[in-house]
């Protein structure tokens, strides 16, 4: 518990943060940069486990290449880290995932067709560095991850499906399993708070992520068999604005976990974000 404590401490600390659009915290979305535009964030985060709990904090960086082209840069700190880390990621690289990432989305089309109303749609592709040697027993190596979400937005309703996949790369005959992934979220601006700056302004979201990760290899032979892990978490999350700051808070837990032999089952995700936008 007071590991948590201190994520938080660390967290109120901190003077410049950053948040990935106005929009969830697990799941994939669509929205963009403004050219020129800069959002910085640090997030505190926390996985539990039947082996225990893990705690870290996450900043990132994004700036607005073009009003469709936005580069990203992620790093951790890991405060408490689990032996048997479950492989996962959706939006926010969660605290299993120690890994520098740096990213491009790339919103490759965009319909207003109303005032205030829009579909779009954001592909997303980034490479990452692991700052650990070893991760649940296996030696830890680069990655590619690549995903598509596509959705509707408007003031007052927000909907986003999209999908992903990571692939790490063998490193002396060791290969962590790859990650297949998709999310679906909801999400509702209350008529309340609808007004302009210097009104609050918050949007509740119900989020869920499915994760498909695959088996181990070790010394070059897949651990156990070919099957793979099916794991379903849902949950609400909270984000509020008031003028070029934010934040956002949320939790997700499992309503489906089918595991292969030796995967880690999961309790809870947590993070909590503070933003602010130059």
């Amino acid at each position: 518990m007071y590991k948590y404590v201190a994520v938080l401490i660390l967290l109120f600390s901190t003077n410049i943060i950053f948040s990935q659009g106005h929009g969830p915290l697990y799941g994939l979305q669509t929205p963009t940069l403004a050219k020129g535009g800069v959002d910085l964030n640090v997030a505190g985060m926390s996985l539990g486990t039947e082996g225990g709990s893990s705690y870290m904090l996450r900043y990132l960086f994004s700036y607005g290449i073009t009003e469709d082209l936005q580069v990203n840069l992620t790093t951790p700190t890991m405060i408490e880290p689990l032996e048997n880390a479950p492989r996962t990621r959706g939006n926010s690289n969660m605290p299993a995932n120690s890994n520098i990432e740096t990213s491009l989305w790339y919103r490759f089309f965009s319909n207003a067709f109303s005032v205030g109303k829009r579909f779009e749609g954001t592909a997303v592709i980034g490479v990452a560095a692991p700052t650990d040697d070893i991760r649940a027993g296996v030696n830890t190596s680069k990655s590619l991850h690549a995903a598509i979400s596509t959705g509707y937005a408007s003031r007052t309703w927000y909907a986003w499906l999209g999908g992903g996949y990571q692939y790490y790369f063998e490193k002396e005959h060791e290969q962590l399993g790859d990650l297949p992934y998709m999310s679906g979220v909801v999400g509702y601006r209350p008529d309340i708070f609808m007004g302009d700056y210097p009104k609050p302004d918050w949007r509740i979201f119900v989020e869920s992520l499915a994760e498909f990760p695959g088996q181990n290899k070790y010394l070059g032979q897949q651990n156990y068999d070919d099957s793979r892990s099916k794991k379903l978490f849902v949950g609400p999350s909270f984000l509020g604005l008031y003028g070029t700051w934010g934040i956002s808070v949320g939790g997700l837990v499992p309503v489906v976990q089918d595991l292969s032999p030796g995967a880690v089952k999961e309790n809870y995700r947590v993070s909590l974000n503070l933003s602010y936008w130059l």
